[in-house]
């Protein structure tokens, strides 16, 4: 693939066009928080600032990379995506504003807001999701498109996780909410990646069935995903294993179904594959957390970072060209991009299991994830604030 040095049209930029389509707003806003949030935990972890935070600090850092990372992610996504299966106008303009208000009021409640309210925290909080839901839902109701109500129900049940995160603090349901991004990650990721690659194939005169989808693997490994957290979080270990292993097995079926070895030369797409070959990896890994005594924070920064924030920074580099209206090529540095966060992942994971001592593992890891998402935040920064090179609305 080519690269392209530079994109947008530099003298149209305003802030005003991040709140032009859902996608733009919240792309800009999940990159800074993933800059910001894991150099402010370490510091605070290492006692060099002190927070106000409005949670411990290890609590407050998996709820900004669980329902402050990710949930962006989805907003961000699923608003842009949903406008585009119903055919609706899109979401901008001062409801926009408002909705992004609240999620940035959560950060800040719970960065700078200790001694503050728990109901005024958590309220604006767990506001955020269910006003996410309200928008894509109304809309998938009047197009009548049931297909995409599965995905309102595991989102439901991610926010369900949050409740319980919030309210009681209890690991159990930030386990439960990375299952359920995980889960996420079958639905969308299982729709998108192989439409893609297929659509790669045919463009290039290539036989597009090569790359499988069977409707009946996707709703087994996705019920199964489903079943593990409820599994995990109601306490029943030996079943949460081998619902683990089993959901693993079907996630690599399909995965294999998909030939994702076939789109090496395109990074657009093999970043989508191999993002998602760590849903099984960590599902792998939770299950030996159980039968094998391996450490549980293996698993769930396999999920966390390798899962999640690979295939997130897959997703918005792709998105973002496309709904800006600029051709699928990769800005200059883009691959690189794609190869370090991997690789944070890689660090993360042999970190947990003592390859490298605590300090240094997580400082290379967290350097590693920075520097992804700050190549992202430098080549798509003008695109994400510049009119769509197409001209049309958005």
């Amino acid at each position: 693939m080519q690269s392209i040095p530079t994109s947008g049209t530099p003298g149209a930029m305003s802030v005003g066009q991040l709140f032009a389509y859902p996608f733009r707003i919240f792309f800009i806003a999940l990159t800074l928080l993933a800059i910001l949030a894991i150099p402010a935990w370490i510091l605070q972890v290492s006692g060099a600032i002190q927070l106000p935070l409005a949670l411990p600090g290890l609590f407050w850092h998996q709820h900004e990379m669980l329902f402050g990372f990710l949930s962006a992610a989805i907003a961000g996504f699923l608003l842009t995506a949903v406008c585009v299966w119903t055919q609706t106008e899109r979401t901008h303009g001062l409801p926009l504003v408002l909705l992004f208000g609240v999620w940035l009021a959560g950060r800040l409640l719970l960065a700078f807001g200790a001694g503050l309210p728990d109901w005024m925290i958590h309220g604006v909080n767990l506001a955020f999701l269910p006003l996410v839901m309200l928008d894509a839902g109304r809309r998938i109701w009047k197009a009548r498109q049931k297909r995409q109500l599965m995905i309102l129900l595991v989102l439901g049940l991610f926010w369900l996780m949050q409740v319980g995160f919030v309210t009681r603090l209890a690991p159990a349901f930030s386990y439960g909410a990375l299952i359920m991004a995980m889960a996420l990650i079958s639905i969308i990721g299982g729709r998108i990646t192989p439409a893609f690659s297929a659509g790669w194939l045919r463009q290039r005169g290539l036989d597009a069935t090569k790359v499988r989808m069977v409707p009946a693997l996707d709703m087994a490994a996705l019920f199964t995903i489903i079943l593990l957290m409820i599994s995990l979080v109601t306490g029943w270990p030996i079943l949460t294993a081998i619902l683990a292993l089993i959901a693993a097995g079907l996630m690599l079926v399909r995965l294999a179904g998909w030939k994702g070895w076939l789109f090496r030369k395109e990074p657009l797409l093999w970043m989508l594959h191999l993002s998602i070959l760590w849903v099984p990896v960590s599902l792998t890994l939770l299950a030996g957390s159980i039968l094998a005594d391996w450490p549980a924070s293996a698993w769930t920064h396999a999920a966390g970072t390798g899962a999640v924030g690979c295939l997130i920074l897959g997703v918005i580099a792709r998105v973002s060209l496309g709904h800006a209206g600029h051709p699928l090529v990769l800005p200059r540095g883009m691959v690189a991009a794609f190869i370090i966060i991997h690789l944070a992942a890689l660090v993360r994971v042999a970190t947990a299991f003592g390859s490298l001592p605590w300090q240094a593992g997580v400082g290379i890891s967290s350097l590693l994830w920075m520097l992804a998402f700050g190549i992202f935040l430098a080549r798509y920064g003008r695109i994400l604030v510049s009119p769509r090179a197409d001209g049309k609305p958005g």
